[in-house]
């Protein structure tokens, strides 16, 4: 009998089980809310990106419904054949003036997104410069792009100044960076990486995913937060976490959007998303729009959550954001820190290696609009138990 060519998976997998690394898939039962209901067991949810609500809010399921009955759901095909729709066209005008750009273009994923445009812009002969901590999307636009790519040290402008300043003989020039990071859920120093590209003739990514409906007086992100929005040329943001939709986006110059409509292969060669998430990015910006207030109570509840953690002793790193990371170093910690969350009713997710850095494991809290000050409370109460 001919050996298994895939034997070895069983060896890796036990390694990874040794290690404390590998990852269970867990099955949740209805809506995504503050309240949800993993493989049988009802949780207060701290585990979704699901920032202002929307995923499960009854506007965009009724548009959903609306669209579907128009244009069923299926796209059928790529953007630049038959996929493209009336309602793709509106949300990509409707991104476009929301993000205040000339233009917009819309990807399957966030992921998508990034690891479609920087191949577009930088190849051979080119040099990226990458953030330590930027997301896994980036990492591999980066690594598929086949251009130079050079890693500064997390959120460190001198350290990225000194790698520019050396960097010569390159045919064009790119900056990467989060705007704010999904693990550690601090902020990039954008008006600084801003300097940098302008004083280098830097092209620059900010992918504002997280950020994205949260932060800024309209919610464009934190671009607008720290006031350079017209200084980031090229800005990416996702459907998928506080609009609660689905997709991803580029926004910028008429002429950047034509330019990755027609070289950023992600785009080209992926069937368009189905026409009714169009329908519920959409009315999901018109409640970003609308409703100002939703990001403005969750910042709040965020920082006073921060304070309170840290008064508690717990290490929280440089958060400033939504996103409070409890880091506690060992992924065997992590691990049984989340459990016993589990016990308490808490669904807090523990993050380890290759996510986070070794030595850098946590539990990852992710607040929402929808979290009660009980809800809190009783998450206080089960760290402390933890």
């Amino acid at each position: 009998m001919p050996s298994d060519p895939l034997s070895w998976i069983d060896v890796a997998l036990r390694d990874l089980d040794a290690r404390d690394l590998r990852r269970r898939l867990n099955t949740h039962d209805g809506a995504q809310g503050p309240r949800i209901a993993i493989d049988g067991r009802e949780y207060t949810n701290f585990g979704a990106n699901d920032y202002l609500g929307l995923a499960s809010d009854p506007r965009l399921a009724a548009a959903v419904t609306s669209a579907a009955q128009e244009f069923g759901w299926g796209a059928g095909a790529s953007p630049l054949v038959t996929g493209r729709s009336v309602l793709h066209e509106q949300l990509e005008h409707r991104l476009a003036a929301f993000e205040g750009t000339e233009a917009a273009l819309l990807f399957n994923t966030g992921f998508a997104a990034n690891s479609g445009v920087i191949p577009a812009l930088v190849g051979e002969g080119d040099v990226v410069f990458s953030d330590a901590l930027n997301h896994a999307s980036l990492i591999d636009g980066c690594r598929l792009s086949r251009a130079t790519v050079q890693v500064y040290r997390h959120n460190d402008c001198e350290h990225l100044n000194s790698r520019l300043r050396e960097a010569s003989g390159f045919r064009r020039r790119l900056i990467v960076t989060d705007s704010l990071f999904s693990m550690d859920g601090d902020l990039a120093p954008l008006p600084a990486l801003c300097d940098l590209a302008e004083r280098y003739e830097c092209m620059l990514h900010v992918d504002e995913a997280h950020a994205t409906g949260v932060f800024g007086q309209r919610g464009r992100g934190v671009a607008e937060h720290l006031g350079v929005e017209d200084r980031v040329p090229i800005r990416v943001g996702t459907l998928s976490k506080a609009l609660g939709a689905s997709g991803g986006f580029v926004a910028g110059s008429q002429a950047l959007i034509d330019w990755l409509a027609n070289r950023a292969r992600s785009y080209v060669f992926s069937t368009a998303p189905p026409p009714p998430l169009c329908a519920a990015a959409m009315a999901a910006l018109d409640i970003v729009e609308c409703e100002p207030d939703m990001r403005t109570i969750l910042l709040a509840t965020a920082a006073g959550l921060r304070e309170q953690l840290r008064a508690a002793g717990w290490n929280i790193g440089p958060s400033a954001s939504q996103i409070i990371p409890i880091i506690l170093g060992d992924e065997q910690r992590a691990l049984a820190a989340a459990t016993t969350l589990r016990e308490h009713g808490m669904w807090v997710p523990p993050i380890r290696p290759p996510t986070v850095p070794t030595g850098k494991a946590c539990l990852r809290i992710s607040l929402a609009a929808g979290h009660t000050p009980e809800m809190l409370a009783e998450l206080l109460k089960a760290l402390a138990s933890a």
